[in-house]
C-alpha cells in the first residue's frame, strides 16, 4: 500500500548499504519497514527472514551454518530484537565476509524498538553498522495538498491511506490495542494494559506539555518510578518523543523538565476519540497537536546528526524547537496555528540569548513573509525544504 508513496528513506538505505556491511532500520510496528526492505531485496540477490515466524527462527538456531551459505547475498532479518543473541554471530559473519571481499551490503536488520535493540547490538557491531529510523509518512512524502489528512490521521501507511476517516480511526484503535495487549507483553514487560492505556491517553491530553511525573503518578495511582518506566517504554518503542530542554550553560535559570509529545498525531487523536477535522479544530488539544505534528516533521527533515531541544527560562523566554545542525548552526523555530506572522517578545529574548543563526515561525498560511525582528514566517513545507537543503 505504501508503494503508492515514494519513501525518502529508500535512497538513504541504498546509499548506506553501498558503504556499510550492515544497516539497522528501526521504527514502530506497521510503519512500513518490511515493505521498504522487500523493495530493496527485490532489486538484488537477497534472502528475507522474519523472526516472528517459528520456521525462520529455527533456520537461525545455528546462525553460522545458515549464514555461511548466504555469503555474498543481502540477508534481511525482520524483527531482529526477538533474537538478541544473534548479534554476536553477525559480528563474526561480517568480519569473515570482509576477508572474503564482501565488504558492503551484507545485512539489513529491521527492529521495532530502539534501545532494546541498540543495547544489544551497539557494542557487538561497533564500526560495522549504520542506524536509520523509519518514521511514519511525513509531509514532504505525501505532498502539501494532503497536509490536513496527514495531521488528522497521522502517517502510519494503513491509517493515512484508509478509505475514509472512520476506517482510519478504527485502524488506529486496533493498532493501540495490539500494542498494549500483544506487542508490549512480548518484550517481557509486565505492565497492565489498562494502566498503560490510561497513561498514554493522559500524555495525549497534555500533548507538548512539560513532563509532570508527580501529576501523572497521582492520576494513575502509581509511583513516580512507574511513570518513568512507562515513559521510557513508549520512548523506546518510538511512539513518544521526550524533547529535552536546552542544556548549554547560558547563566540563566532554565526549565529542566522535558516536553513530551506523542510522535504520531493520528495516535494522539485516536487516544482522544477525535475522528474528524472538525472535531479536532474544536478540541482543546488542537494547539498541542499542531505543534507536535510540526515538530516531528521538522526533526525528520533536518540533516542527520541534528540535535533537537526546546528553550524555556524561568523569566518566560521561550523557543518551541531549537535545532542544532551538524555544522553548529542553531535554528530557533516557533510553531503557531495562526495566520498572523508574529512571535512573542520571549522568543526574541531567547533567540538573542542563544545567538541563533535562523529565526523561523511555522504558521498556518501558505506563503513565506518576513516578520519582525529578523523572523521569517513560513508554512511547514517551506521550512522542511530549507532544512532538507541544509548541509547534510
Amino acid at each position: 500500500m505504501q508503494g503508492m508513496i515514494a519513501r525518502h528513506h529508500l535512497n538513504r538505505l541504498e546509499t548506506a548499504l553501498a558503504t556499510q556491511a550492515s544497516v539497522v532500520l528501526l521504527g514502530p510496528r506497521q510503519v512500513g519497514k518490511t515493505t521498504l526492505a522487500q523493495d530493496i531485496a527485490e532489486a538484488r540477490d537477497a534472502v528475507y527472514l522474519d523472526l516472528e515466524r517459528a520456521a525462520d527462527r529455527q533456520v537461525l538456531a545455528e546462525p553460522d551454518l545458515y549464514l555461511d551459505e548466504q555469503a555474498g547475498k543481502l540477508v534481511v532479518i525482520d524483527e531482529v530484537q526477538l533474537m538478541p543473541g544473534l548479534f554476536g554471530a553477525l559480528r563474526g559473519q561480517i568480519d569473515r565476509r570482509r576477508r572474503a571481499g564482501h565488504r558492503t551490503g551484507q545485512f539489513l536488520l529491521l527492529g521495532s524498538a530502539s534501545n532494546t535493540l541498540l543495547q544489544q547490538s551497539a557494542e557487538s557491531l561497533a564500526g560495522r553498522v549504520s542506524y536509520h529510523e523509519l518514521t511514519p509518512f511525513m509531509l514532504d512524502e505525501v505532498g502539501q495538498g494532503a497536509l490536513a489528512q496527514l495531521w488528522l490521521r497521522g502517517g502510519f501507511p494503513d491509517s493515512f491511506l484508509a478509505a475514509d476517516d472512520r476506517t482510519s480511526l478504527t485502524w488506529r484503535d486496533d493498532f493501540i490495542r495490539t500494542y498494549l495487549e500483544r506487542d508490549i507483553p512480548a518484550f517481557g514487560l509486565r505492565i497492565p494494559a489498562e494502566t498503560l492505556r490510561r497513561f498514554w491517553t493522559m500524555l495525549a491530553h497534555e500533548q507538548g506539555g512539560l513532563l509532570n511525573a508527580a501529576k501523572l503518578a497521582a492520576g494513575l495511582g502509581v509511583s513516580g518510578q512507574s511513570v518513568a518506566r512507562y515513559l521510557d517504554l513508549l520512548v523506546d518503542l518510538m511512539l513518544v518523543r521526550r524533547l529535552p530542554p536546552w542544556h548549554a550553560n547560558t547563566g540563566k535559570r532554565l526549565v529542566k523538565s522535558p516536553k513530551v509529545y506523542i510522535r504520531d498525531a493520528g495516535l494522539t487523536h485516536a487516544l482522544l476519540g477525535i475522528e474528524t477535522t472538525e472535531a479536532l479544530l474544536g478540541h482543546p488539544v488542537v494547539g498541542g497537536s499542531w505543534e507536535g505534528f510540526c515538530i516531528e516533521n521538522l526533526i525528520a527533515a533536518a540533516p542527520r546528526g541534528t540535535e533537537a531541544s526546546f528553550y524555556r527560562s524561568s523569566a518566560g523566554a521561550e523557543i518551541d524547537l531549537i535545532l542544532k545542525l551538524p555544522d553548529g548552526a542553531l535554528w530557533a523555530i516557533e510553531v503557531k496555528r495562526t495566520t498572523s506572522p508574529k512571535v512573542t517578545r520571549g522568543f526574541h529574548i531567547a533567540a538573542e540569548e542563544l545567538n541563533v543563526t535562523e529565526r523561523l515561525l511555522v504558521y498556518a498560511s501558505d506563503r513565506a513573509v518576513p516578520g519582525q525582528g529578523g523572523v521569517r514566517a513560513m508554512p511547514l513545507n517551506e521550512v522542511m525544504k530549507r532544512l532538507n537543503s541544509a548541509t547534510r
